[in-house]
């Protein structure tokens, strides 16, 4: 994979902010590879996010975050640029469900994930020989009933042991307490099993039968203190017919949701989601 610079900028909408970036890229002999604009007309707020070339550019990523500095001050921007060959380091979360983890590590394995996933933490032993067979650190957590805080905080350190910048709940069937949705504020991806905002909490698939839907979905979105109802990432449907039980929804719903989970972990990783407000625009290739 080529290295590219990726520069993320979000900042109030007014007239030559494109022209700037481009002038400042052309004085560097930046190669824009890729180039992604939108204004949002509600909030006049600007999104961009473009690669460039890092060979073709005449200043290393230190440089270049000290010379656009000035550029993004007048613009009042909030940015950053990153190296893409500066591997996101990532911590995989799981319980008993392993068809969200085994692909996510099936496309990491296979070079479709660009990251280094330096861990999984399950809070039962249940999925430690598939994890183990990919040479990925395995964390048992119990996580009791009658005080989880310090499961958590055990959970905080081994994030923080392994400089963790990405979290993923790969159907983790614990609620992230709130000093975690905090600390770790748009770093944590979580699938939840329904096409949010319906059917939010436990058993959406079954509240999904009662209902009669004809289609149900699967929602990756970032971890809030709000149960189920963070900045959503990406999402997709199947259709269902009445002869189809909760048992068979179940099972059509895994499907979409590795789907859905690995595409979001996807856009993360390469910088093509901004969060703004309580909504995400995200840059899909």
């Amino acid at each position: 994979m080529k290295k590219t610079f990726r520069l993320v900028i979000s900042c109030p909408d007014r007239i030559g902010i494109v022209a700037a970036v481009s002038q400042f890229l052309n004085e560097r002999k930046g190669s824009i590879t890729e180039a992604s604009h939108h204004t949002d007309q509600e909030s006049k707020w600007f999104f961009m996010r473009h690669e460039i070339d890092a060979e073709s550019l005449s200043v290393d990523v230190a440089t270049f975050r000290e010379q656009f500095a000035p550029i993004a001050e007048e613009f009042d921007m909030k940015w950053y640029v990153k190296d893409s060959e500066v591997l996101p380091k990532v911590m995989l979360l799981a319980t008993k469900e392993s068809h969200c983890l085994n692909d996510i590590m099936h496309r990491w394995h296979t070079g479709e994930l660009n990251c280094e996933i330096v861990g999984v933490i399950a809070n039962h032993e249940s999925l430690r020989s598939m994890v183990e067979w990919y040479n990925i650190p395995y964390h048992y957590i119990s996580v009791p009933k009658e005080d989880k805080m310090p499961a958590f905080h055990q959970i905080e350190k081994c994030i923080d042991d392994a400089q963790a910048d990405t979290i993923v709940l790969a159907r983790y069937m614990q609620i992230f307490p709130e000093f975690l949705c905090q600390k770790y504020q748009h770093k944590v991806i979580n699938i939840h099993h329904s096409f949010l905002p319906s059917f939010i909490g436990a058993k959406p698939y079954h509240q999904a039968a009662v209902r009669g839907v004809k289609l149900i979905g699967a929602t990756c979105h970032y971890v809030t203190a709000d149960l189920d109802a963070g900045p959503i990432i990406e999402q997709d449907v199947i259709r269902v017919r009445h002869s189809h039980t909760a048992t068979d929804m179940v099972r059509l719903g895994k499907d979409i949701e590795k789907l859905v989970l690995s595409r979001g972990l996807r856009y993360h990783l390469e910088d093509r989601v901004i969060v703004h407000g309580n909504k995400t625009i995200v840059f899909a290739d």
